[in-house]
């Protein structure tokens, strides 16, 4: 049994004061498993150089930051697999029995990933842990789309996506929180924190229901000549659906490279200016290990407000103003952002410039949530939201690798050029202006999804596809 997605709207309320009490609950359950996803990316970020440090202490710097990078490619690449395989099954055996499955996969291996010994062990955790992270999104958002009334859906799904900023925001929290501790034992308990969404698995299995719409939808492939559920082959033999996927995915590619393969390496512009910053105070090299992790955690903190800001914005613009216009705006803003960000970060100052780029960003993610469900029907819409939004995952995952190669190439070009005797400090100088210059390239991935939007069509007042 399951809570039908149609009410009677009246347009003189607001939309959220004409939910039942379940609908609530839908949107609670499906945002908080969504919330707690971020919180597990973002917990590893933090954590990430630190648990390589720990792991491989007999490795060079450079070694352990060709590390770093890899196990975010790992990650990424589990994200990836995850989300295509188990938003096939959320259209086969229903969102809620699979939304509980992965988010219980995260959080087992994020807690499992504290123990490990070795680096072997911590990528394949890292591994598994993507797989779970990965079927997260279009599941929530699969879920959410057919449980609401259309006429609160996106604006539910928009308010879902800003939300995702809190479990970002908390992740910075609480690496401030563990600012004072050890940096070699501090990441362990990072991950400990990412493992308690577990808990969220047990609401999720015994009161959760599946949508009627998928109810029906399910009921429907059962007849003679019903069309399958969770199909891929269905997904790209049908023309229709083949180009909402093909496209959908290029649309998100432009975002997820750009977000994982640039913005979440701004660190490497904060952490020299922090460090720079708290050395003129005079402090100790202890005090200043940990007021650097502060900062890392407060630049996240900022960048993930403007995240929210800017994914609210969104929202509230598609409603207005339609998906196209929107999505066309925030993909040239972002672009920019990125651009003046690595070209003008230098102190600690400077911070506010990461609310700016997280605004710009992370706006695009809004309009996925939003405009992903209205491309695929009922039987595919798990399916054709999890292909669009993680497939880009598997280029996303080169992305760190794409972005340290063109650095070190970029990088050994200025050194060389540097005049004979140079100091180590102009080499590093001009390393890191190498490393600018590779990011504000490498952003130019956020006009694919300009080239995507020519061939998409609008879907603002339209009702969601069905067959």
């Amino acid at each position: 049994m399951s809570t039908p997605a149609t009410a009677t709207y009246n347009p003189d309320l607001p939309w959220y004061k004409q939910l039942s009490a379940y609908h609530w609950f839908v949107f609670f359950v499906a945002s908080a498993a969504w919330c707690f996803d971020c919180l597990d990316q973002q917990l590893f970020i933090l954590a990430r150089d630190n648990a390589v440090k720990a792991l491989a202490p007999t490795m060079t710097a450079l070694e352990q930051g060709k590390m770093s990078g890899w196990a975010m490619s790992v990650f990424v690449a589990g994200w990836a697999t995850g989300g295509l395989f188990f938003g096939a099954i959320g259209d086969r055996i229903g969102r809620a029995k699979t939304l509980a499955l992965t988010v219980l996969i995260y959080s087992l291996f994020t807690g499992l990933s504290s123990f490990a010994t070795d680096m072997t062990q911590f990528m394949v955790y890292r591994a598994l842990t993507g797989l779970g992270v990965g079927g997260v999104f279009g599941l929530a958002v699969a879920l959410v789309a057919d449980a609401l009334p259309e006429f609160a859906r996106p604006k539910a799904l928009g308010l879902l996506q800003a939300l995702s900023a809190v479990g970002n925001v908390t992740a910075g929290l609480c690496a401030m929180a563990l600012a004072g501790t050890d940096p070699m034992v501090s990441w362990k308990y990072l991950f400990w924190i990412g493992s308690v969404p577990a808990f969220l698995c047990i609401f999720i299995m015994l009161r959760l229901k599946e949508p009627e719409k998928w109810v029906a939808a399910k009921a429907a492939s059962k007849e003679v000549g019903g069309k399958a559920m969770g199909s891929y082959m269905s997904l790209f033999g049908e023309k229709r659906w083949r180009s909402s996927a093909l496209l959908g995915m290029l649309l998100c590619v432009a975002a997820v490279v750009g977000l994982w393969g640039v913005g979440f390496f701004s660190n490497k512009l904060v952490a020299p200016a922090i460090a720079n910053a708290l050395a003129a105070e005079k402090l100790s090299p202890e005090e200043i290990a940990k007021g650097k992790q502060w900062w890392a955690a407060a630049n996240l903190i900022v960048m993930n407000l403007g995240a929210f800001c800017g994914m609210t914005a969104f929202s509230k613009g598609a409603h207005r103003f339609g998906r196209k216009p929107v999505f066309a705006t925030a993909f040239i803003a972002a672009f920019v952002s990125t651009i003046y960000f690595y070209q003008n970060f230098n102190t600690r100052d400077d911070i506010w410039m990461s609310f700016v780029m997280g605004f710009c960003q992370l706006a695009l993610f809004a309009g996925f949530a939003i405009y992903l469900p209205e491309l695929f029907p009922t039987r595919l819409r798990s399916t054709g939201v999890s292909f669009c939004y993680n497939v880009g995952r598997f280029i996303a995952a080169s992305g760190p690798l794409t972005l340290g190669q063109l650095q070190a190439s970029l990088g050994a070009k200025a050194v060389a050029a540097l005049p004979a005797g140079a100091t180590d400090a102009a080499k590093a100088a001009a390393e890191l202006v190498a490393f600018r210059n590779a990011a504000c390239y490498l952003s130019g991935v956020f006009l694919l999804g300009l080239v995507a939007l020519m061939f998409l069509p609008e879907t603002k007042g339209r009702p969601m596809p069905e067959d």
